[in-house]
C-alpha cells in the first residue's frame, strides 16, 4: 500500500464526496453501498440506522443507502472507501481478509461452538479490536451484523457428508481461508462474485455454494439449487465500515450520533435476522428444497487438520485473538 497516493485521492475525493452531500446548509449526507437486496434484514437494518441517525442529530445528518450493488462489488465498495469516494458500506468479513488480516479469523472453520459464544465475542474486547484494526488501510469498524452461520447448498445432488463434495465445484467469497476448507472436504473451490451466482449456478458454472438461509432464500438461489445443507462450517459477521477519511472529518457530535445509531441498529438487525432465518427455512422447504440436517462431527473432523494447519500460518496476532476466542467457550 502507498499511503500518501491514498491520501491524495482521499483529499480531492473527500472533497467533492462531502460537498456533493451537503443538501442544506443544515444537514450533511453519508452516502452508503451493499450488495444485497431491499428485502434482505441488512438492507432493513440500515434504513432504521438511517431513521435514527436522523433523529439524534435533528436533521443535520442523513444517510443515502444504494442497495444491491449499484455502485459496485464489495471488494469494489472498499477501495472506493480507501480513498475516501464513498462513505460506508456493509461487508463481509471475508472479502476484507485481503486488506485486513485481523479478518481472517472469522474463516477458521467451527471456531465458535454456537451463536452466544459468537455474539460474547464480537461484544467484548476482542470484536473491539477487530473492528478498529482496519485503521491503517482507511477502514473503521462501526459494528457488526448478524450474518448467522454458512452452510452448503447444491444443485444435483445432496450433501450429506464432506465424501458428497467430492468433485462439486462450490463457489466460494474471495478468500484462501474459505478456498482451503472447501478443497480440504473434498470439493473445488470457486471464487465467483455474488452477483453472478445465480446464473453461474443456472448454467453449471458451479455445482453449489455456501451461504446463510435468508441469503439464499433472498438471492432466489433456491430456485435453481434444491438441496440445503446445515453444516454451519464458519459464522462470519456483516461488518458496517466508515472510511477513515469520513470519520475524521466528523466532529465528536457526529461521531457520537452515528455511532450510537449504528449500535442501535444491531440490536434490530439480530431480530430481524433470526425471524428472517426461520422465515426463510420454511419458505425453502416450501419451494421445494431438501433441508438437510448433517452430523457434523465428521465435517469437524475432516477440516481439523486444515484449521490447524491455517492457524500456524497466522499472524501471530490472529493467532493470539483465536486463543482469546477459545478461552469464551463456556
Amino acid at each position: 500500500m502507498i499511503k500518501p497516493i491514498f491520501t491524495i485521492f482521499a483529499s480531492v475525493t473527500l472533497l467533492l464526496l462531502l460537498g456533493a452531500c451537503q443538501k442544506n446548509d443544515r444537514q450533511q449526507t453519508l452516502k452508503l453501498a451493499h450488495t444485497l437486496n431491499i428485502d434482505h434484514p441488512v438492507h432493513k437494518a440500515l434504513i432504521y440506522m438511517a431513521e435514527r441517525l436522523k433523529e439524534k442529530s435533528y436533521g443535520a445528518m442523513a444517510i443515502d443507502i444504494y442497495p444491491s450493488g449499484q455502485l459496485g462489488g464489495e471488494r469494489e465498495l472498499i477501495e472506493l472507501l480507501q480513498i475516501g469516494s464513498l462513505a460506508m458500506t456493509k461487508v463481509s468479513s471475508s472479502p476484507l481478509e485481503e486488506f485486513i488480516d485481523e479478518m481472517k479469523v472469522f474463516s477458521t472453520p467451527y471456531l465458535f461452538e454456537d451463536n452466544d459464544h459468537f455474539w460474547r465475542t464480537l461484544n467484548g474486547d476482542v470484536g473491539r479490536h477487530i473492528l478498529l484494526s482496519g485503521e491503517s488501510v482507511f477502514l473503521r469498524g462501526l459494528g457488526f451484523y448478524d450474518a448467522g452461520s454458512r452452510s452448503f447448498y447444491s444443485v444435483n445432488k445432496p450433501i450429506h457428508t464432506p465424501d458428497d463434495l467430492a468433485g462439486l465445484k462450490i463457489r466460494v467469497q474471495q478468500s484462501q481461508s474459505a478456498i482451503q476448507m472447501v478443497n480440504t472436504l473434498g470439493g473445488s473451490a470457486t471464487p465467483i462474485a455474488w452477483g453472478e451466482l445465480y446464473t453461474a449456478l443456472q448454467q453449471g458454472v458451479v455445482d453449489g455454494a455456501e451461504n446463510n438461509p435468508p441469503s439464499f432464500w433472498s438471492s432466489k438461489h433456491f430456485e435453481v439449487a434444491k438441496y440445503y445443507t446445515l453444516d454451519e462450517h464458519t459464522m462470519v459477521p456483516d461488518i458496517i465500515l466508515i472510511s477513515q477519511y469520513t470519520w475524521d472529518h466528523l466532529n465528536p457530535q457526529q461521531q457520537g450520533w452515528l455511532q450510537s445509531a449504528m449500535d442501535e441498529s444491531v440490536v434490530y438487525q439480530r431480530k430481524l435476522w433470526a425471524e428472517a432465518t426461520e422465515e426463510a427455512l420454511e419458505a425453502v422447504a416450501a419451494a421445494g428444497v431438501e433441508i438437510i440436517r448433517p452430523n457434523k462431527a465428521p465435517y469437524q473432523q475432516k477440516v481439523q487438520s486444515a484449521a490447524a494447519s491455517a492457524a500456524q500460518n497466522q499472524p501471530q496476532i490472529n493467532k493470539d485473538i483465536i486463543n482469546k476466542i477459545k478461552l469464551l467457550r463456556k
